[in-house]
This record gives structure tokens, sequence and C-alpha cells, in this order.
């Protein structure tokens, strides 16, 4: 698979595994492939899910699928 790929399912995997025992997961994504991930923990351990992620390029469904979404910018935004 592509690094990308696996990079994504190593996320995906370790959420999975921590969902049941944490309060809140933190994703700093903007990746739509992670909305159903955050659909299913928050529906199968009532899990917080919180997404940063810069405006205008995180998936809507990533925001929708969030409990809360935090944009970063401004002063949490690198500037080159």
């Amino acid at each position: 698979g592509s690094a990308k790929g696996d990079w994504d399912v190593g996320i995906t995997l370790d959420v999975i595994d921590a969902a049941s025992r944490v309060d809140q997961v933190v994703l700093a994504s903007g990746d739509g492939d992670f909305d159903l991930l955050l659909d299913r923990v928050i529906q199968r351990h009532g899990t917080e899910a919180v997404v940063y992620g810069v405006p205008g390029l995180t998936a809507m469904s990533l925001i929708r699928a969030a409990t809360r979404y935090v944009p970063i910018d401004g002063p949490l935004l690198l500037k080159h």
C-alpha cells in the first residue's frame, strides 16, 4: 500500500484501541477518510472526538463527524 494508506491504518488502529479507555480523541487532520472512524468511536464508546484542521482544507464530512471542530488558523497556523 501507499505510505499515506499505511499511516491512516496505523492511526485508525491506535484510535480504535484507545477509544474504550479515553474520554476524548483529538485528531489533527483534514482527511475525510477519518469520518467513519470518528462516527464509530462516538457511537460505540461515547468518546468525544475533537478535530483540529485548516479551514478550506478540512473535509466537511470530517467536520460533521467530529464532536467539536477547532480551526487551525491565526497563531496556530505556521507560515513559511
